[in-house]
C-alpha cells in the first residue's frame, strides 16, 4: 500500500523560513521523524497563500533538504496556522471541505472558553471567576476579591496582562509595566487608560503555589493520539521571573519539572500531578463537546498554596518549547508525534469511508 503524507499547515513566517530550517520555536524535523516511525510518507508542509483549488505548493523533506513541489491536497491536515485574517480564514474553510483539518480553529477568546467551561457543573470548583471587562464590573470585583488579573480577551505570551493586589483598606498594587501603589479609584483609572477600549476580561487571581518566592503554573499538553482519545503528552512548570506577575517564558519566566516544583511547595508530587492531569482531561473533553475538530491543546493549569487545582487558560496552538527548555526531550518529541498518530488514525478512517 502506498504511504500517504499528512499535511502540516504553517503560518507565513515559519513557512518562509523552512528551507533554511531556522523556524523559531517550531522543530519541524520532529514531524519528519514521527512520520518515519509511523510508516507515513514525509509530511507535506503547506501555507494557505500557496493553496489554489485542489492543490498546493509546499515542502517535503527529501535528500537531506526541503524540496518545493506542487501536489494535490493531503486528505488529512494538522493546522498550525492562526489564520486570523478573513481572507485566510475563508481559504482555511475551503480547505476543510476537501481535507480533514484538525485544530482548524485554534484561537478562541478567553470569554468563550470560560463560558463553555462554566456550564459544566463538574468543572466549576476548578474555575476562577471570570467576567467581561467594564468599569462597573472592575469596581465590583475589587470589592469582592483580594487580587485580580485584567487580561486581553484574545492573546498569548502574557502580553497586556495587568495584576491588581489589595495591600490595604483602599490601597492596591498595580503591576503594569512597573509597580504602582494607588487608591482604588486611581487603580481603576489606570487600568481603564491601559486597556484603551480593547476587549479585556477580569479574572479572579489564583494564589498560586510558590517556588523560591515566585508563583508558578503548569503547561499541560493534552492531545489526541492513535486511539482518538484525549491523553496527557506532558506537563512542565513555568515559574515567573523575580518581581513579575506572569509566568510566561516569553516574559522572562523559567521552566522546571513539575515534581521539583511540587516538592519545593510541600505538595505530594505524584498525587498533585495526577490531580492536574485528571482535571486537564476533563477540560479537554468538555471543550471537545462544543468546539469542532479539537485535537491538540496546551492548557495552563494552576495549583494553589493548598494544592487545589485551578484552570487558568487554554492555548489552541501550543508552542511546546517549554518542554525543550526544561530538557524534557522525550515529552517534547511526543508533542509532535502524538498529532501524527492521530492524523494516521484519521487517514485510516477516511480510507474506510471511501471504500
Amino acid at each position: 500500500m502506498k504511504k500517504e503524507s499528512v499535511g502540516i499547515l504553517l503560518d507565513d513566517s515559519t513557512f518562509a523560513r523552512l528551507p533554511s530550517r531556522h523556524t523559531g520555536n517550531e522543530r519541524l524535523h520532529l514531524y519528519n521523524r514521527a512520520a518515519k516511525e509511523l510508516k507515513l510518507a514525509p509530511p507535506f508542509f503547506m501555507n494557505l497563500r500557496h493553496i489554489s483549488g485542489t492543490s498546493a505548493t509546499g515542502y517535503t523533506y527529501s535528500g537531506r533538504r526541503y524540496r518545493l513541489r506542487r501536489r494535490s491536497l493531503p486528505r488529512v491536515v494538522h493546522n498550525r496556522d492562526l489564520a486570523l485574517r478573513p481572507r485566510m480564514n475563508a481559504k482555511l474553510t475551503r480547505l476543510s471541505r476537501s481535507s480533514v483539518v484538525f485544530n482548524r480553529k485554534n484561537r478562541y477568546t478567553k470569554t468563550k472558553i470560560a463560558a463553555i467551561l462554566a456550564k459544566d457543573k463538574a468543572l466549576q470548583p476548578y474555575l476562577p471567576d471570570t467576567f467581561v471587562y467594564s468599569s462597573a464590573r472592575l469596581a465590583q470585583a475589587m470589592n469582592r476579591y483580594h487580587a485580580l488579573f485584567i487580561k486581553p480577551a484574545s492573546g498569548s505570551v502574557g502580553d497586556g496582562i495587568i495584576k491588581l493586589s489589595r495591600i490595604g483598606q483602599d490601597r492596591w498594587l498595580v503591576q503594569w509595566k512597573n509597580r504602582h501603589k494607588l487608591s482604588g479609584a486611581k487603580a481603576r483609572a489606570m487600568v481603564h487608560r491601559a486597556i484603551a477600549g480593547k476587549p479585556y476580561i477580569i479574572q479572579e487571581a489564583v494564589m498560586l503555589a510558590l517556588y523560591q518566592g515566585r508563583p508558578y503554573d503548569i503547561r499541560v499538553s493534552v492531545q489526541k493520539g492513535h486511539s482518538g482519545n484525549w491523553q496527557i503528552t506532558g506537563m512542565v512548570g513555568k515559574v515567573a521571573a523575580p518581581g513579575r506577575h506572569v509566568t510566561n517564558v516569553a516574559k522572562g519566566g523559567s521552566v522546571k519539572r513539575c515534581e521539583t516544583l511540587f516538592r519545593h511547595s510541600g505538595l505530594p508530587p505524584e498525587e498533585t500531578a495526577r490531580a492536574v492531569a485528571r482535571v486537564s482531561l476533563q477540560i479537554a473533553a468538555c471543550l471537545d463537546r462544543h468546539l469542532p475538530r479539537l485535537a491538540d491543546l496546551g492548557l495552563d493549569m494552576g495549583v494553589d498554596r493548598n494544592g487545589r487545582v485551578k484552570f487558568i487558560e487554554m492555548n489552541g496552538r501550543d508552542q511546546r518549547y517549554s518542554f525543550r527548555k526544561a530538557g524534557m526531550s522525550r515529552e517534547f518529541f511526543r508533542t509532535y508525534r502524538t498529532p501524527m498518530e492521530y492524523a494516521k488514525r484519521l487517514l485510516a478512517q477516511s480510507g474506510s469511508q471511501r471504500r
